[in-house]
C-alpha cells in the first residue's frame, strides 16, 4: 500500500500541492487526473524521490521515500516521466534493458537478459528491437519507456502520461495490457491520464487533483459523474452510459 500523509510542495511562493493525504491500495491500476497544473506530475515526483519532499510523508509498504536507500527504493518502484533525454543512437533493445541496471549495476545476467526479452515481447517491441531511437516513431519510443519501467520489475510502477504520442489502436493495446497485468496481483500503476474514459474504463480507483488540492478519490462511478467532472475540470461534461460502461462526453 501506498500512504500519503499531509504532503505540500511549493515552487517559490506557488503553492503547487496542499496537504495530500490518501492511501492507495495494492495491485491494481489508480489514476490521477485533473486539469492542468492540478500537481499530478509534482505528486508523482514527489513519490519516486525526484523531488525532496518538503511537508508530509510517502510510504511504500510501510518504507518511507525520504529514508530508503536510493537502491532499495529502485528495487520497489520505477518511474516514466514525461521528460527522458535519450542518446538517439541507442537501441530499443538497450533502451530497455536500462530498467535492469538497479538490479545489475552494470552486470548482466541470464536473468537479467530474460526479463528484457519478456519486456519486449510483451508491448510488442521485438521486431524493431535492433532500431535506434531516432529511427522509431514517438509513440514507438513511448512504448519502449513503458517497457523500460516494466523491466524494472518492481511492485509499483508510476507512469507519467503514458499515452502521449500513441494513436488510439497503441493506447487502447497499452490500457489493456496494464490491466492485464495489473490482474495478476504482481505489479500496482499510479498513472496520470489526461483522457478520463481512459481512467474510467481501466482503473480501479481515481485520484482527481484540483488547484494542488484532493478533489475526489473512489472509484470510477463515483468519480465519472457529471456534476463531479463539470466541477473538476470548469466545463460543460455529459456522463452517460455505453454497454455497462460509463463514458463522459466533453469533446461536444
Amino acid at each position: 500500500m501506498i500512504e500519503i500523509n499531509g504532503v505540500s510542495h511549493n515552487y517559490g511562493k506557488s503553492k503547487i500541492l496542499q496537504n495530500i493525504s490518501l492511501s492507495i491500495k495494492e495491485s491494481g491500476i489508480t489514476a490521477l487526473i485533473g486539469p492542468n497544473g492540478a500537481g499530478k506530475s509534482t505528486l508523482l515526483s514527489l513519490m519516486a524521490r525526484l523531488q525532496p519532499l518538503q511537508t508530509g510523508s510517502i510510504m511504500f509498504d510501510g518504507h518511507s521515500v525520504s529514508q530508503t536507500p536510493t537502491r532499495e527504493l529502485a528495487k520497489t518502484l520505477a518511474i516514466l516521466r514525461q521528460d527522458n533525454a535519450l542518446s538517439s543512437r541507442m537501441s530499443l533493445r538497450d533502451l530497455v534493458g536500462f530498467g535492469r541496471y538497479p538490479h545489475h549495476k552494470g552486470r548482466p545476467t541470464a536473468k537479467d537478459h530474460r526479463a528484457v526479452e519478456e519486456a519486449l515481447d510483451y508491448f510488442d517491441l521485438q521486431d524493431m528491437s535492433g532500431r535506434f531511437i531516432d529511427e522509431v516513431s514517438g509513440g514507438q519510443k513511448q512504448r519502449a519507456l513503458v517497457a523500460m519501467a516494466f523491466c524494472q520489475e518492481t511492485k509499483y510502477l508510476l507512469l507519467d502520461e503514458p499515452l502521449n504520442n500513441l494513436d488510439m489502436y497503441y493506447a487502447r493495446s497499452l490500457m489493456k495490457r496494464l490491466r492485464e497485468i495489473a490482474d495478476t496481483g504482481k505489479r500496482s500503476f499510479v498513472i496520470v491520464l489526461h483522457d478520463i474514459n481512459y481512467a474510467g474504463a481501466y482503473a480501479n480507483e481515481i485520484i482527481a487533483l484540483k488547484d494542488g488540492t484532493l478533489a475526489i478519490h473512489g472509484p470510477p462511478q463515483d468519480v465519472l459523474e457529471t456534476n463531479a467532472l463539470q466541477t473538476l475540470y470548469s466545463m460543460k461534461i455529459t456522463v452517460t452510459q455505453h454497454q455497462d460502461q460509463l463514458v463522459a462526453l466533453h469533446h461536444l
